[in-house]
C-alpha cells in the first residue's frame, strides 16, 4: 500500500494499471495524474464544456480495457490521447465549427496563456508563430484539413508526445506520423502564403488609389 506522495510519483502509470486490474480503486491515481492533460488537449480541440465530458469518457474507456493496456509501458498517456482523440472524432462537426468561429473572429480560444499557436510550424521544440497575428488566417485552412491530419497537427501542438507517442496514440508507424504532419504543415503554409500575397496586392491596389488621389 501507498504511504505518501514521493511513493506515488515512483510508480509508473503501466504499474498502476496492472494493479487496477485487481483494485479498481487505485485507478484514481492514473486520473490524478493524467486527467489535465487530456482535458487541456480536448478543450484545444473543442471546448472546456465538451472536454469535461470527453475527459470522463476517455477514462471510462480506459477502465473498461486495461487488459489491453500493455503495463511494461511507464507511459499511459499516449493511449489516453488516443482514446480521446477517437472520442473527439464523434464531434467533427463541433471541431471544424470551432475552427470556422476562430477564422470568423479571431480569438485566440484553444492557444496558450500568451496568444501563441505553438509548436504547429516547428519539427521540434524552436519556434513559435503568433496567434493574434495568424489565428484568423490559418483557422479556416485548419478547419479543411483532413481529419487523420488534424488529429496528427492537433496531437503536435497541444500534448507532450513526441512522433513515437503519437504513432502509439493513433496505432500508425512514426513514419506515417511524419508524412501527415508534413502535410498539414504544407497545406497551412500554402494557405498562410497566399493570404499574405493577397493581402500585399490589396494593400498596393489601396495605396496606388491614395496616390493618384492626392493628385
Amino acid at each position: 500500500m501507498r504511504t505518501n506522495e514521493s511513493t506515488d510519483a515512483e510508480i509508473t502509470d503501466g504499474e498502476i494499471i496492472a494493479r487496477s486490474r485487481d483494485r479498481p480503486d487505485e485507478f484514481a491515481l492514473l486520473y490524478r495524474r493524467r486527467a489535465r492533460a487530456v482535458f487541456s488537449y480536448v478543450a484545444s480541440r473543442l471546448s472546456a464544456e465538451a472536454a469535461e465530458d470527453i475527459t470522463s469518457a476517455t477514462f471510462l474507456v480506459a477502465l473498461e480495457r486495461l487488459d489491453r493496456f500493455d503495463a511494461t509501458v511507464p507511459n499511459a498517456l499516449p493511449w489516453l490521447l488516443g482514446i480521446a482523440t477517437r472520442l473527439i472524432r464523434r464531434h467533427r462537426r463541433d471541431e471544424i465549427a470551432t475552427w470556422k468561429a476562430l477564422a470568423r473572429e479571431g480569438a485566440a480560444a484553444g492557444f496558450d496563456g500568451n496568444g501563441d499557436l505553438i509548436d504547429i510550424w516547428r519539427p521540434d521544440v524552436d519556434a513559435h508563430i503568433d496567434a493574434t497575428n495568424a489565428v484568423r488566417r490559418i483557422a479556416g485552412a485548419v478547419a479543411s484539413l483532413a481529419q487523420r491530419d488534424r488529429d496528427v497537427l492537433a496531437l503536435t501542438a497541444w500534448s507532450d508526445l513526441d512522433s513515437a507517442g503519437i504513432a502509439d496514440a493513433l496505432g500508425i508507424p512514426e513514419g506515417t506520423v511524419r508524412s501527415r504532419l508534413h502535410r498539414a504543415r504544407r497545406i497551412l503554409r500554402a494557405h498562410l502564403d497566399a493570404d499574405s500575397t493577397r493581402n500585399s496586392e490589396e494593400d498596393h491596389g489601396r495605396n496606388r488609389r491614395s496616390a493618384l488621389d492626392a493628385q
